[in-house]
C-alpha cells in the first residue's frame, strides 16, 4: 500500500489547506538537489497559469476584463518563476 506525505498551503489571511499526495510522487518529478517543497509549487505556479489561459484565451463568450489582468499577471508571474514565457512553454500564442 502507498503511503501519503501532506504539503500544507497557507493563504494570505493565514488559512492553510493540507494537500496528500502519494509519497514518492513529488520525487518523480525532483531533479537531484531539488527542494520537493519547491517542485509542488512549481505544479501549483503551472496549473493556474495553464487554468487561466484557458479561461482567457479557451472559453466560449466574452473574456471579463478582470481576467484578462489577471491572466497577463500569472503569464508574468510563470515567466519570472520558469525563465520562458507562457507562449514558449505551450508552444502557441495569442
Amino acid at each position: 500500500m502507498v503511503e501519503t506525505e501532506t504539503y500544507t498551503i497557507e493563504g494570505p489571511a493565514g488559512d492553510t489547506e493540507d494537500v496528500e499526495l502519494p509519497e514518492g510522487l513529488v520525487d518523480i518529478f525532483t531533479e537531484q538537489g531539488e527542494d520537493p517543497t519547491a517542485v509542488v509549487a512549481d505544479l501549483v505556479v503551472q496549473s493556474f497559469a495553464q487554468q487561466a489561459h484557458v479561461a482567457t484565451h479557451h472559453s466560449e463568450g466574452e473574456t471579463p476584463g478582470d481576467l484578462t489582468e489577471l491572466n497577463e499577471k500569472m503569464e508574468e508571474l510563470f515567466e519570472d518563476r520558469f525563465g520562458i514565457s507562457m507562449d514558449e512553454a505551450m508552444g502557441h500564442s495569442h
